[in-house]
């Protein structure tokens, strides 16, 4: 068969690929980020965030779902999200964390979402506040324990990002109310894992690498934050 659509593709775009030169996704994204770390990863109203900013945050995040949430290789984490830049760090940074990722269409009813979370057995979601009321009416009847909340201009720089969060709240009043008082912000989640991140990284292990060396490590975070519970509720 004649390969037509080749010649559609721009210079520079090989018309094979190798399929069986990375193993997983996450050695693929790893690679890509040595490849074009400087360079635009994704673009999203107005804000770009380059591949090195990429692997800095999904890590943040990974470090976050290993000793925080304290999930382990193969548990499910739902997101439930667009197009928004909060998306491609939580992907990324599950797949680094060894997690099975639960994509969750943001529009689902309520009987659909505690479907598609009991069918999938999802124990963390990271959700638009946009859509959260409709996880707060479901979520005793899923074994979701852990819920991470964001708002669509959460990831924009200042001032666009709280511009952006008050019209979507106040102006378009396209929050409904909701419950959930146990969730936590993506912001916040980001935070406690960048701490997570550069600690493990001090003594030595590497923030998707350090299921081994876990224990002895919050042992001896404990032992030298002794105020540390407040942020990190192991």
């Amino acid at each position: 068969m004649e390969k037509v659509w080749l010649k559609n593709y721009p210079q520079g775009v090989p018309a094979e690929i190798n399929p069986g030169r990375f193993s997983s996704l996450r050695e693929l994204f790893e690679q890509s980020v040595r490849d074009y770390g400087s360079k635009p990863a994704y673009t999203n109203m107005g804000r770009t965030i380059t591949y090195n900013e990429l692997d800095r945050l999904s890590r943040d995040f990974a470090a976050w779902l290993q000793n925080v949430a304290g999930l382990g290789r193969g548990d499910r984490v739902a997101l439930m999200m667009p197009n928004i830049l909060q998306y491609p760090i939580a992907v990324f940074g599950a797949l680094r964390a060894g997690l099975t990722v639960v994509n969750t269409n943001p529009l689902y009813t309520t009987r659909e979402l505690e479907h598609q979370l009991n069918d999938s057995g999802a124990t963390v979601i990271v959700i638009v506040e946009n859509f959260a009321h409709v996880l707060s009416d479901v979520i005793v009847r899923t074994k979701v324990r852990r819920v991470v909340l964001t708002a669509v201009g959460d990831m924009l720089s200042f001032p666009k990002s709280a511009i952006v969060n008050f019209v979507v709240r106040r102006i378009r009043k396209q929050v409904p109310a909701y419950d959930l008082p146990q969730s936590v912000r993506f912001k916040d989640v980001l935070a406690q894992g960048e701490r997570w991140r550069r600690f493990l990284e001090r003594i030595g292990t590497r923030s998707n690498d350090f299921a081994a060396r876990l224990s002895r490590a919050r042992f001896v975070y404990l032992h030298r934050h002794e105020n540390a519970t407040h942020w990190l509720p192991l």
